[in-house]
């Protein structure tokens, strides 16, 4: 990506949220506290199994720790797949690493809440960077 594309102008305004937090403990600590950040991660929840019950056509059941939506155009998602709280939005990528890897991505909506999303662009967006990528396996998410 050049300088002024979105995904970096993304990364860099996540990046000064991040750090905002950074530089005020207090603000850090009750963002990231589970009295905020479980809400957070049942309104994401809520987001992604609506979003996904429309687009999959209703094709939704749990399979490895996340709530699976197959059959989602792909417009809908990044990648191969997309968590959004415990819900994976894909088209047809349901073998068992990936759902051991997008089981790690619902656990980390889980610690942050909706804080997740500027610290996930603010990790960057080359996936083998991205501490939440990496944590989650890059191998069993496709990534080479």
């Amino acid at each position: 990506m050049t300088r002024g594309t979105p995904g970096t102008r993304l990364e860099r305004a996540c990046r000064r949220v991040v750090g905002l937090g950074r530089g005020v403990p207090l603000v850090r600590r009750a963002a990231l506290s589970p009295l905020v950040a479980r809400p957070g991660y049942w309104l994401a929840t809520a987001a992604g199994l609506l979003w996904g019950a429309l687009l999959s056509r209703g094709r939704i059941r749990r399979r490895g720790g996340v709530i699976v939506a197959s059959g989602c155009p792909r417009w809908a998602f990044g990648r191969g797949g997309t968590t959004i709280g415990a819900v994976y939005l894909t088209r047809d990528q349901l073998g068992a690493g990936v759902l051991a890897h997008e089981a790690v991505h619902r656990a980390q909506w889980r610690r942050y809440g909706l804080a997740f999303i500027p610290l996930y662009f603010a990790a960057g967006l080359d996936a083998r960077r991205n501490r939440f990528e990496i944590e989650a396996g890059l191998r069993q998410g496709g990534y080479r």
